[in-house]
């Protein structure tokens, strides 16, 4: 187990906001180092809206969180509300029940929660 674990959380579907919290993770991670701390980006609401396949805005973005080992799991609840099928998703995505539940669970075990 690593010193740190993280969960942050993003509902908000606009491109501006997708980017800030990427960022925020970039930075955690630059700050505190890789091989320090654990990292979850969990995704629900509007905002699973970003992690499509084929989303070229912030595909860069995505790409350079994903390289530093960060999970991004997506709530199923929320693909569900918007017919989102988890094919046309990210791959390298993971799907998760319900995104409350997922908050819970890190919550409880330790992970600090950070809302952007």
């Amino acid at each position: 187990m690593k010193p740190y674990q993280v969960i942050f959380h993003l509902d908000e579907e606009p491109v501006e906001k997708v980017t800030f919290v990427l960022n925020n993770v970039i930075n955690l991670l630059d700050d505190l180092g890789r091989e320090n701390v654990d990292v979850e980006l969990l995704v629900n609401g509007p905002a699973v809206k970003a992690f499509k396949a084929e989303n070229g805005s912030i595909s860069e973005l995505i790409s350079k969180v994903l390289s530093q080992e960060v999970v991004i799991a997506l709530c199923n609840n929320a693909l569900n509300s918007h017919d989102l099928d988890p094919a046309e998703m990210l791959a390298e995505t993971i799907i998760v029940p319900s995104g409350v539940g997922e908050l819970v669970r890190k919550q409880t075990e330790g992970w600090a929660y950070i809302r952007p």
